[in-house]
């Protein structure tokens, strides 16, 4: 994509000769940016634009550009591409809106735009944008205010009027950027086709990311999961509550997913997610100023009692560790410092402290080998020089291979000394909390590129006999598969399950019972009931056939009075499963842009009271499958407490690849539940199971036209 980020030649679509307009900001930017090439300003009246002579038509450029940008109305831009075509432009941008964020008619319009796009190999940016900015090239081809400085952040966003604030607080706060580019609608180019752009852009060493939705799922973590093993991916999403997703909608034209799906997708592609743009922006001075630290330990130098306790409470909320310094280190202090001031971590030089103070005790706490991180605090007191104080840290952190920051407290008198840092390449922070965010953030991102490959597993299982279930119910026109019609796909995905068979009358329910064993369960059977509890449709511990008759009777009459209107096949005969076990949730539901979305939890009524569940999207690892056991804040449960014999984990891991399996094998299975799972020292056993199917074909109800949102 060079001749979109560093092109030889641009011209712009609907240059204008009057102040203020878009086509006038356009070429105004480009050429206060300094940019090299060739500029040609397009416009059907002539004239010249800011020095440059206008070319009245596309067809007069009677040239190849490498790229355009078009900022004309609606109705004319698709003519004005096509032109662009002919005469071989290889990079578009739209800045012009009123597509599919407006109404069907934009909709159509856009459609058009993007598969003339794909088919003559034209990079697409927009419509509905900003433009984008690239530092190496000199090229500021947008219409917002100002140049941001050079720099090693790589932004995209997908909300043009975020990126002028953003624009704005950067050139405000001295942040610069390699590329900063708007998406808009992302008719052909999206956040994926960033991600691999700016991953291998040897300008950027950090990847920052706004957007409202993302398109298809499976491709954005594909290429975030292979950039963010070389830099560091930093991404807010919108449209996390009904809200928000409702308002993203209005905005881009977007249907937002699951939030629940999203956040499992960047978790297991290695992306940072923030909640908070000034999280955004802290996060990206830390990643792109300084080198990852190799461990968690983290040493504090302060001038003040209460900052260094307020940076010691975010280690503890943190993954972060203050390590005790090693005797020679402590001595080392004790030999500057005055009696009084503390010697530990974190080190206090106490309001006195001066330049010398602070550069000697960076450099002896910086040289602790237990130390893989130093935080350096600074308030202002009567008499500090902060220019000074910041020249002797800036010199001495040059001599110490590990990370080093500052929170500089205060703004009054201190820009000299944040000038003196930012030259050092020494991030500075307001206040600890953020400082040691950011710290641990890279702490973590690091541990995450070093963990070990993941582990996949195939189990076998017998999928024709699987499909032959699912098709028998798509051709009855069922949407619901519940226990008694599922527990044939849980068998052939050798699930294992108590023994159980489907009794019509009571005697045989007896009958079934005696053959089992006692004691056993009782189940209503019905395709139209899911949940058994509405109706009261469960007993258990039945331990004769008086009492399995009488269980029979009672469940469906009482079934047959709640819903006169179901169909009951009879009940369902279990075996009872050792009272020791403990139930569990497996469950998915399909997301309509990253697919089967898996979930764990505490099973029965937990899950709905409690809502202690883990998610991963499939295909889901060994290391996933436990990552999500050990997730969920009941893990300790499993584990057993006070004396509790902790479950078969390598069970409860069978059986969520298992079902990690069935949804990547049937796109017909829009979400599938196994409630209760039982599991215990030995094994894990899938006590019910229902599951939900639609046609995924031409003229059937696509899963992606369904609602997906777990709660």
């Amino acid at each position: 994509m060079d001749s979109l980020f560093a092109p030889t030649s641009v011209a712009v679509v609907g240059a204008s000769s009057v102040s203020g307009k878009i086509g006038n900001t356009i070429v105004a930017n480009i050429l206060q940016a300094g940019f090299k090439g060739e500029v040609f300003p397009v416009n059907l009246h002539g004239g010249s634009i800011h020095g440059l002579a206008v070319v009245k038509s596309i067809a007069e450029l009677n040239r190849s550009v490498d790229l355009a940008v078009i900022a004309v109305p609606r109705n004319m831009v698709l003519n004005c591409f096509k032109e662009l075509i002919e005469v071989g432009v290889r990079s578009v941008i739209v800045i012009s809106a009123g597509f599919k964020e407006v109404d069907h008619d934009g909709w159509l319009l856009e459609s058009e735009l993007a598969e003339l796009a794909r088919k003559h190999e034209v990079n697409l940016l927009g419509p509905n944008c900003l433009g984008l900015i690239s530092s190496a090239a000199r090229l500021n081809a947008s219409f917002a205010t100002g140049n941001p400085l050079p720099g090693k952040i790589g932004f995209f966003s997908q909300s043009g009027a975020l990126c002028v604030a953003v624009l704005d607080w950067a050139m405000g706060a001295g942040v610069g950027f390699s590329k900063f580019i708007s998406l808009g609608n992302k008719a052909v180019l999206d956040e994926a086709a960033m991600l691999e752009y700016l991953g291998n852009d040897p300008e950027t060493k950090v990847i920052l990311g706004y957007v409202e939705n993302i398109d298809d799922g499976r491709v954005f973590m594909e290429h975030a999961a292979r950039v963010s093993m070389k830099k560091p991916i930093i991404m807010m999403k919108a449209g996390t509550t009904p809200a928000g997703a409702r308002a993203a909608s209005s905005h881009t034209g977007a249907v937002a997913g699951s939030d629940k799906a999203c956040a499992a997708a960047f978790r297991q592609s290695g992306v940072i997610r923030v909640d908070r743009l000034d999280d955004l922006f802290n996060l990206a001075k830390a990643f792109s100023s300084q080198e990852l630290p190799l461990g968690p330990n983290l040493g504090i130098v302060t001038n003040a009692g209460g900052p260094g306790i307020l940076a010691a409470d975010a280690c503890g909320e943190s993954g972060m560790r203050m390590p005790t310094f090693s005797p020679d280190i402590i001595g080392d202090l004790q030999r500057m410092l005055p009696g009084y001031a503390s010697l530990y971590n974190p080190v206090d030089l106490l309001g006195t402290a001066d330049a010398e103070s602070y550069g000697r005790a960076v450099r002896i706490v910086g040289h602790d080998p237990g130390v893989n991180s130093l935080l350096v605090i600074v308030a202002p007191s009567a008499g500090l020089d902060l220019a000074a104080v910041a020249g002797a840290i800036a010199e001495t952190a040059g001599e110490i291979p590990k990370p080093v920051f500052c929170c500089l407290m205060g703004r009054r008198n201190s820009e000299k000394a944040r000038e003196i840092f930012a030259s050092a390449g020494i991030p500075v922070y307001d206040f600890p909390k953020q400082a040691v965010r950011a710290m641990d953030c890279m702490y973590r991102y690091a541990a995450w590129k070093g963990r070990p490959p993941r582990t996949y597993i195939i189990p076998e299982r017998d999928v024709d006999g699987a499909r032959d279930v699912v098709e028998s119910a798509l051709r009855s026109g069922r949407a619901e598969l519940v226990e008694f019609q599922a527990r044939d796909i849980v068998t052939a995905y050798g699930l294992p399950s108590p023994e159980s068979d489907l009794a019509r009358s009571g005697d045989e329910a007896a009958a079934i019972a005696g053959q089992l064993g006692y004691p056993v369960v009782l189940k209503i059977a019905s395709p139209e009931i899911s949940h058994k509890s509405d109706v009261d449709g469960v007993r258990v511990g039945l331990n004769s056939a008086e009492e399995v008759r009488a269980a029979f009777w009672d469940i469906t009459a009482r079934t047959q009075r709640l819903r006169p209107d179901v169909y009951i096949a009879g009940c369902l005969v279990q075996q009872m499963v050792s009272p020791g076990s403990r139930e569990v949730i497996v469950g998915f539901r399909r997301d309509r842009q990253f697919g089967p979305l898996l979930m764990f939890g505490l099973g029965g009524v937990h899950v709905e009271i409690l809502k202690d569940i883990s998610f991963r999207l499939a295909p889901l690892s060994v290391e996933d499958a436990g990552d999500m056991v050990r997730e969920i804040r009941s893990y300790m449960l499993l584990k057993g407490v006070r004396g509790g014999e902790p479950v078969d984990f390598d069970a409860i891991t069978d059986v969520l690849i298992r079902m990690s399996c069935l949804a990547e094998d049937f796109p017909e299975i829009y979400e599938a539940e196994f409630n209760p799972v039982l599991v215990s020292a030995e094994e894990a056993l899938v006590a019910d199971a229902r599951m939900t199917v639609v046609d995924p074909g031409p003229g059937g109800a696509t899963v992606r036209g369904l609602v997906a949102e777990p709660e």
